[in-house]
């Protein structure tokens, strides 16, 4: 893996300050950069389709949530009404009521894994993580903070938990409780773990009551709800939390989530800080307060039909994209209920820079997000073929074999193009 170091020039004056022509200028040069760059997004699940403009006003504000969301601090500036409409629209999603549920906004996704597993260790403090080779390397990151034992789980070629795998292993460690990741959305390929499935496996192996279970779901947790045929994911179902990422699907201009768990569960990692008024639930202490405004207002700008309008218009984008890429011959695959579309891995860094690919081994993939329009698709897959052409020198043998990544059925090279073996034994 190529890991390109990151060389500044924007310099900050040590002993005298810079000019304001100068700052002005490196501003709009690195505005006009961001503004280059936005243009062809295609790896990463951000939601750029976004217009904050009239939230300014707050912007000479230092809105800090510090503390609990429902205990209101010393400091004044603060958005927690925001930030507890936000959390009261998500319980309502997830179907847990008002007084039952506790969460709060993070600042990332990660936080709202890191306090989710967190929850898991404390109500079992011997219990065993696990979590699939494809879930998000926080998860993994949790277990080594919490010094928690993590045991790895299989995956489908799909990117979904090998539930035989888990069962097995399960059954390993008869004795130890279980904290269980379930992926709503893997990071790579966008699979969705079988809740139902996992949850039926740990109480026939001798589990009740002996688990936690916290759902990842940074992107596609958001979009699961509004999927006819998608199976739910709910508290009504024995799980401990769910997180999401704020700064994907919803989209905003600084990275947040959320995290909603049970209100009974929380009060094992309370503490009451006297200097702060308040109590200290939460991973971080100071928080942001901007970003609660920004959930806020978008989902009273979109609302449930908004969401399930944006939902409806990714997945058909994304299998127009996977469609178009067979149709060149660039083996590529996606996921049922899954906006990710899987390639193969193309071979020039430049064109993986120019659009800011997402690349693991053989393989690479897109996001379709509400911003991804079907003509930007257009544009990327007509460059991408025109690159390719180069790349293999049009020789279609040489073209990778994907297989193992992606299922036979979706691969194209030679060995498994059936329509090109066709051909041959004409």
């Amino acid at each position: 893996m190529l890991l390109l170091p990151v060389r500044t020039h924007v310099v900050i004056g040590f002993y005298a300050s810079i000019h304001q022509s100068i700052l002005s200028y490196v501003l709009v040069q690195t505005s006009h950069t961001f503004g280059a760059v936005c243009f062809a997004p295609a790896g990463y699940p951000y939601n750029l389709d976004f217009d904050f403009s009239p939230l300014t006003q707050f912007q000479s504000f230092s809105i800090n949530n510090l503390g609990d969301p429902f205990i209101e601090s010393n400091y004044g500036v603060h958005s927690r009404q925001f930030e507890v409409a936000v959390l009261d629209w998500f319980a309502r999603l997830w179907e847990l009521k008002q007084d039952e549920y506790w969460g709060y906004i993070t600042n990332c996704g990660t936080e709202g894994n890191l306090h989710g597993l967190l929850v898991g260790r404390e109500l079992f403090p011997d219990g065993i993580m696990y979590a699939s080779h494809e879930s998000h390397y926080s998860v993994f990151k949790a277990a080594r903070m919490y010094r928690v034992e993590c045991v790895k789980i299989d995956t489908l070629v799909s990117g979904e938990m090998d539930c035989a795998d888990f069962k097995s292993k399960l059954l390993m460690n008869p004795g130890c409780p279980a904290i269980v990741n379930v992926n709503i959305g893997t990071t790579v390929k966008g699979a969705i773990d079988d809740l139902d499935k996992i949850i039926r496996i740990l109480e026939k192996c001798g589990f009740r009551d002996r688990f936690y279970i916290h759902c990842d779901g940074a992107l596609a947790g958001l979009m699961m709800p509004f999927i006819k045929q998608a199976p739910k994911v709910t508290f009504e179902k024995p799980i401990g939390s769910v997180s999401i990422s704020g700064h994907k699907f919803m989209g905003c201009p600084v990275p947040c989530g959320v995290v909603i768990t049970r209100l009974a569960h929380v009060k094992v990692l309370s503490t009451d800080i006297e200097y702060l008024s308040s109590r200290d639930t939460t991973i971080m202490g100071s928080r942001n307060g901007h970003a609660p405004i920004f959930l806020w207002y978008t989902l009273n700008k979109k609302g449930y039909r908004g969401f399930r309008k944006e939902v409806r218009k990714c997945l058909r984008n994304a299998h127009y994209l996977a469609n178009r890429l067979r149709e060149e011959g660039v083996s590529a695959s996606l996921n049922m209920l899954s906006s990710t579309v899987v390639f193969e891995r193309p071979r020039d860094v430049a064109f993986v820079h120019k659009w800011q690919l997402a690349c693991e081994g053989s393989i690479a993939h897109v996001v379709v997000m509400p911003n991804v329009s079907v003509e930007k698709l257009d544009g990327f897959v007509e460059e991408l073929v025109a690159n390719r052409s180069c790349w293999y020198d049009g020789k279609g043998h040489d073209i990778p074999c994907v297989a193992k990544d992606i299922g036979q059925d979706n691969c194209l090279c030679s060995l498994h193009n059936t329509k090109h073996k066709n051909v041959e034994e004409l």
